[in-house]
């Protein structure tokens, strides 16, 4: 086995491995009740995270980080395994990528051969389904993510479409399975795997990345190769990706018919502490936005205008607006920056009027390309996930 380095094959490649030990090096606040984390570095190809969880890592990209560029770098960008064993190493010689199930030719695809089809290359937004889920409240349980489990990049890769179409998909075929290196912590325990309906997985989007932000994928973000499902929820987008099944029923494993499953209901959302309520699949995003130059209980000087900066991004669609809000007031138009595609955080800057002095909130919401707005609407499901509500922070003018 190949153990992988700087040097290794396709490019500046990582590896290492992910039981290094922790240290403390600071403690993050994350601004909900218990929300302090270790701080620490020690994972492979990462620079210091709050540490959610070490094993299976489960690593938060500090908030500061987002203030800094519309892409979030490599060595910060948030982690999130499912099961302990995961690859720490890879032989890039022996390894394929599998294609089998309702197909013409089952195929077996060396990491040479994949690089030899077309290139794309799209800006996206991979965020966990439970990002933001210690604000949930009544609290609920799960990873108690701040706001960091997210992340924007740009995705060098190949089309699924034109994998499948290597392969050959059968006439009746219903959807796409794929699943990774990563494997359960027992026998009997279900393997991790999603999967989209073929439409979806032929749409020309959907693409098998090997490079994010010009760099190999990060041993801990899915290296060799992993899914990119553009406007869709992290689950689906696997990680080490290995193994591809063409279906001709709807998949019925446990990860798409009882885990990740959100509310019908508007915004899904149901009354703290029910239990029973019809659901579905978690798919696609809802419209987000944050201000990333100010922290909640921040000082600003009273009696004149300062500036405020965030990030916002439309969920499926792109980012038509952004508007802030002082206290109760009107809400305010931003202005955009650079649009890098319509799944891809989008950068907003505002000046406000003076500030009076003593506690004032501020607001800022996100209006989509596809008319969504973001509601103020508190929102509740008993996993805690997708979170859409309007973030509020609270400033001392002085």
């Amino acid at each position: 086995m190949t153990e992988l380095s700087r040097r290794a094959a396709l490019g500046a490649l990582g590896a290492g491995v992910a039981s290094a030990p922790l240290w403390a090096q600071q403690v993050a606040q994350l601004g909900f009740d218990n929300g302090a984390r270790p701080v620490a570095g020690g994972f492979p190809e990462k620079g210091a995270m709050i540490v959610q969880r070490s094993r299976a890592p489960l690593l938060e990209t500090p908030w500061e980080v987002f203030g800094q560029n519309v892409f979030t770098p490599n060595d910060r960008f948030y982690v999130r395994w499912h099961y302990a064993d995961i690859p720490l190493s890879v032989d890039t010689n022996a390894f394929r990528l599998r294609i089998g199930g309702a197909v013409n030719k089952a195929t077996a695809l060396s990491l040479a051969e994949l690089l030899k089809l077309p290139r794309v290359e799209i800006a996206a937004i991979n965020q966990c389904s439970g990002n933001s889920r210690g604000f949930f409240t009544p609290r609920v349980a799960g990873a108690q993510w701040g706001h960091g489990a997210m992340g924007n990049a740009r995705w060098t890769g190949v089309r699924l479409k034109d994998v499948l179409d290597l392969a050959g998909v059968k006439p009746g075929a219903v959807a796409v399975r794929l699943s990774g290196l990563d494997r359960p912590p027992v026998d009997g325990a279900p393997w991790f795997a999603k999967s989209l309906d073929v439409d979806h997985a032929r749409d020309g989007e959907v693409m098998i990345a090997f490079a994010m932000n010009g760099a190999a994928l990060p041993m801990l973000n899915g290296f060799p190769i992993r899914l990119v499902v553009p406007g869709w929820y992290s689950t689906y987008w696997i990680k080490a990706l290995d193994r591809i099944e063409v279906l001709t029923a709807p998949d019925d494993n446990f990860w798409m018919a009882k885990a990740y499953k959100i509310p019908t209901a508007p915004n899904a959302s149901v009354a703290p502490g029910t239990k029973d309520f019809d659901s579905t699949p978690i798919s696609t995003m809802v419209p987000r936005s944050f201000i990333t130059n100010l922290r909640d209980g921040a000082t600003c000087k009273a009696g004149q205008p300062f500036s405020l900066v965030g990030l916002a991004m439309g969920g499926a669609t792109g980012v038509a607006r952004v508007d802030y809000r002082i206290g109760d007031g009107a809400w305010t138009p931003a202005t955009l920056g650079i649009e890098y595609g319509r799944y891809s955080f989008r950068s907003w800057t505002a000046i406000t009027p003076p500030l009076t002095p003593g506690r004032q909130m501020l607001s800022v919401r996100c209006t989509a390309s596809d008319g969504r707005v973001q509601g103020n609407e508190a929102v509740w499901n008993p996993s805690g996930y997708q979170r859409g509500t309007i973030e509020t922070i609270a400033v001392q003018a002085a």
